[in-house]
């Protein structure tokens, strides 16, 4: 009788690990994997709080694109991205595009509407700022 409950909690343990890896649908990535990630240069952040929020601080290398623009600004052409944001304009298929803020919750919000534009690598840092900042800095 042992070998059922055990294969049960196992299924109930890998959809815990599974859950906790997205934040409402949306993929998320950890403080530990966000600084493997920025260390192999393999990750692109985009912190959604607004200019005055970033100007206080932010991640370094995050390019900010406050969660009121991102969806005008992700559907934008290359050429006008980068004239506004002197950035490249993210790729639909770029893998590791994190995006943050705060708390968590506009960082969500900007995971799930890059999602439906098309780009599949959107990931929230469900940590956001906070948590880079008492950890980091």
């Amino acid at each position: 009788m042992l070998p059922a409950p055990r294969r049960r909690l196992g299924a109930a343990f890998l959809r815990l690990a599974v859950a906790t890896r997205t934040m409402a649908g949306a993929p998320t990535v950890s403080l530990p994997e966000l600084r493997s990630l920025l260390a192999s240069g393999q990750a692109r952040l985009i912190d959604v709080r607004s200019r005055e929020e970033a100007a206080a601080g932010t991640i370094p290398g995050a390019l900010n694109i406050p969660v009121s623009e991102l969806e005008s600004a992700l559907q934008m052409e290359p050429a006008a991205f980068q004239a506004l944001y002197s950035a490249e304009k993210p790729k639909l298929e770029e893998e590791n595009l994190i995006f943050f803020c705060q708390m968590g919750r506009r960082g969500l919000q900007a995971t799930q509407l890059a999602q439906g534009l098309g780009y599949t690598g959107a990931r929230n840092f469900a940590g956001a700022y906070r948590e880079w900042s008492q950890k980091e800095g």
